[in-house]
């Protein structure tokens, strides 16, 4: 496979990263030129990368191409290009419908949705696509675990899900600086608490039988310092905000 990629930031290369670290069948790598710092960095680090000129020059180049641009200028860019009818079509654009995706890279129909994640650096991402395609669905797998889904509707409240990620990080965060206003080291404390987390993920995907509730019911011990922590975030509404936030993202992705 001769594989190209329209825009070159974080997402992209995660994607090359994991996949020059990968078995996967690919004869090339060729990369927009327009974030020249990361395209570079990638060029020198893996043999079967190269710049391309433009991005026509990456249409021009491959098979498959995956779309990576941001929401805000994507309709430009690709409206500036030429796309053939044999192309295949990977769009990684959250805001860009399947429909839009189609009218925007016509001649070529074979168009598939995806959300990789920056994890795919390091082959354990999840990645969701959508319609499932065997072509992209053994793309991704190389890189972490596929979730093919059945519907637009599905796929796009997975997208929603993603947008978590941040908070993730921001919650994580406030722990740890807690921790080193109340005499933990800096360091010792983003360790203890990244550790901390890493453990609870394990151990949640090594039970795939439990839900998520039964687990938080198990750790909230009668009296215990988790169900203290727990009723605090209920009382304040905490966790009905995380469905209003999800709700707005989830309509800004339907909108477009």
């Amino acid at each position: 496979m001769k594989l190209g990629f329209i825009g070159t930031g974080e997402i992209t290369a995660a994607i090359v990263t994991g996949l020059s670290s990968s078995d996967a069948e690919l004869d090339s790598i060729r990369l927009s030129p327009r974030n020249l710092a990361i395209a570079t960095d990638l060029n020198n680090r893996f043999p079967r990368v190269s710049i391309a000129s433009s991005n026509q020059d990456v249409l021009d180049s491959c098979e498959t191409v995956v779309i990576a641009v941001r929401p805000t200028v994507v309709r430009r860019v690709l409206s500036e290009l030429r796309f053939r009818s044999d192309h295949v079509a990977i769009s990684v654009v959250s805001l860009l419908s399947l429909r839009m995706a189609s009218e925007l890279v016509a001649p070529a129909s074979r168009i598939t949705r995806a959300v990789p994640l920056p994890s795919t650096a390091k082959r354990i991402g999840p990645t969701a696509i959508y319609p499932p395609d065997p072509l992209v669905g053994d793309l991704f797998a190389a890189i972490g675990t596929v979730f093919g889904v059945d519907s637009e509707d599905e796929f796009e409240t997975i997208c929603a899900a993603t947008a978590t990620i941040a908070s993730f990080y921001a919650f994580v965060d406030e722990i740890a600086s807690w921790m080193s206003r109340n005499k933990v080291p800096e360091g010792k404390a983003r360790d203890y608490v990244a550790r901390m987390f890493l453990g609870v993920t394990s151990a949640a995907l090594d039970a795939p039988q439990r839900t998520f509730q039964s687990l938080a019911s198990d750790h909230a011990t009668g009296g215990g310092i988790n169900e203290q922590f727990l009723k605090n975030m209920v009382e304040h509404g905490l966790l009905e905000d995380v469905s209003y936030g999800l709700d707005a993202v989830l309509q800004r992705i339907r909108a477009v």
